[in-house]
């Protein structure tokens, strides 16, 4: 099965590692030395991280002299917010939609039956009539923890 280029991004997102990185990066280019003495983890791991963001096209890196900086490419997250964006204009959608109906409900409450007494709200718990220590009290059919056997002393 092939992994489109969506699912990558994710997938390497879903590292808070990785997520560090790519916010360390969306700040300035770095090379993997400088971004594993952030890290309690070798150049080594900060590496195969880098790799997986680069897999996933998050992340590319480039050659200038002896360095090997690394930068965020932009694209890949415009097609996230792309995606994301979309299921978003849905969401709203859907909350409108439901929005409108409450409202309506709400506008049904004027009509002229809505003078007609309603149910009583829930009560209130009655107040404790017993020593004001009843509360604490265990169950009659529960050992009391504190006297139990094997409760700590």
């Amino acid at each position: 099965m092939a992994v489109d280029q969506l699912s990558r991004a994710f997938v390497a997102l879903a590292d808070p590692t990785r997520r560090d990185i790519v916010a360390r990066l969306s700040v300035r280019d770095a090379t993997v030395g400088e971004l594993a003495e952030s890290y309690a983890i070798s150049m080594q791991a900060v590496s195969k991280h880098l790799k997986v963001l680069e897999e996933a096209g998050l992340v590319s890196r480039s050659r200038d002299a002896q360095r090997r900086p690394c930068h965020l490419e932009p694209q890949v997250f415009d097609l996230m917010t792309s995606w994301i964006e979309r299921y978003r204009r849905q969401a709203e959608a859907r909350f409108g939609r439901l929005d409108a109906v409450l409202a309506a409900m709400g506008d049904g409450d004027s009509s002229p039956g809505a003078d007609a007494p309603r149910a009583p709200g829930p009560r209130s718990a009655p107040e404790p009539t017993g020593p004001a220590d009843a509360g604490t009290r265990p169950h009659p059919d529960r050992p009391d923890p504190d006297t139990a056997e094997g409760a700590p002393s």
